[in-house]
């Protein structure tokens, strides 16, 4: 792809492929090091070697930008043991001509909370990284991502997402469960302006020689009887699956499409093109989402012809912070319908009587 961004698409891509590397060591693992954050959710050494990796590289590239990552040192600092297996686990991408690792354990550490303390805001460039994106899956050694997003004025320019379980060349139904047969995966990158694109994320093969396929956009004409949902489907507490299932129903989805836990994975489900609709409306107003979980990775649908809102109709307000503050919910669907899906939602909640997580 020759655009503005090749030298950050370049380095971006290396970074994912090693990083996916040693996240793909950590998968088989009985003991992944797995500790539990103050939010309840799960946290891995391949979280941390992830982060690190991604932040080292990317930095080491591009000095004057700025980070924000998922994770934080705290627990590193305060664990020697937990420490030590995630320096350890860096050391097997050492030597690679792709990455850029940390000198020492502390350097480590002060990379991980370069992003870990980050925030966005609304100026200059701002590199996104969820390292393991559905790391609950990820310990069940299921489906998860690796989210590298690149933000300019608030604004998505370029994404690359590592898929280890997905096949470059996936088709119909996929879900957690998902493996690709192969063992290569996929990496789906986008810059804005030029689509979205899908190549096997590990191969032997030349770079130079690896098959890239451009993702087909979205028709323009695409109508409600033609809608196939991408969804997590009764696995997380924080959605209205009720509303959900009664939104489909009432716009005519059948049948429960592709399941993932993972917000990075449906958001690469719809860039794909394996589905053409998502709704999230979370259970509280005060619930939000979290910028790793989305930035980038949205992109991916947006450049092949899908629009994506909050549930209020709002554009996704990336400059608010860690949390998506400013919005709530997610609606995307191809542009020429968001508005009927849209409407669809409002109309499920007032009859449900939860008009009140509308704003």
């Amino acid at each position: 792809m020759d655009s503005p961004y090749f030298h950050e698409l370049q380095t971006a891509l290396g970074a994912v492929q090693s990083a996916a590397r040693i996240s793909q060591s950590v998968l088989s693992l009985d003991d992944k090091g797995t500790i539990e954050k103050d939010d309840l959710s799960p946290v891995t050494i391949a979280d941390f070697a992830t982060q690190a990796l991604l932040a080292s590289t990317m930095h080491a590239a591009f000095p004057s930008d700025r980070f924000v990552g998922e994770e934080s040192a705290a627990d590193l600092r305060e664990n020697p043991a937990l420490l030590n297996r995630v320096w350890d686990l860096l050391q097997s991408a050492r030597g690679s001509s792709l990455c850029k690792l940390p000198e020492s354990p502390e350097h480590m550490c002060e990379m991980i909370d370069k992003c870990g303390f980050g925030e966005p805001g609304s100026a200059g460039r701002v590199w996104i990284f969820d390292p393991i994106d559905g790391t609950k899956t990820f310990v069940r050694r299921e489906a998860y991502a690796i989210n590298v997003a690149l933000l300019e004025d608030g604004k998505q320019v370029l994404s690359v997402v590592g898929c280890p379980t997905i096949s470059a060349d996936a088709q119909g139904v996929i879900d957690n469960t998902t493996v690709d047969p192969t063992g290569q995966g996929s990496v789906v990158f986008a810059v804005r302006g030029y689509g979205t694109f899908v190549r096997p994320l590990f191969t032997s093969s030349d770079e130079n020689e690896v098959a890239v396929r451009k993702i087909e956009p979205l028709a323009t004409s695409t109508s409600i009887t033609e809608l196939r949902a991408v969804s997590c489907y009764h696995m997380l507490d924080s959605g209205v699956d009720s509303a959900h299932e009664a939104i489909h129903a009432r716009l005519g989805i059948t049948a429960q499409g592709c399941d993932f836990l993972a917000w990075v994975l449906r958001w690469v489900t719809l860039g794909l093109g394996l589905a053409n609709v998502t709704v999230w409306v979370y259970r509280k107003r005060e619930r939000t989402g979290k910028i790793w979980d989305h930035a980038g990775a949205m992109l991916l649908f947006e450049e092949i012809g899908g629009k994506i809102t909050d549930i209020d109709g709002k554009d996704i307000d990336l400059t608010a912070g860690r949390k998506l503050v400013a919005n709530h919910g997610f609606v995307a669907a191809p542009k020429n319908i968001h508005a009927q899906v849209l409407k669809t939602v409002h109309e499920v909640l007032h009859e449900q009587g939860k008009a009140h997580l509308l704003a």
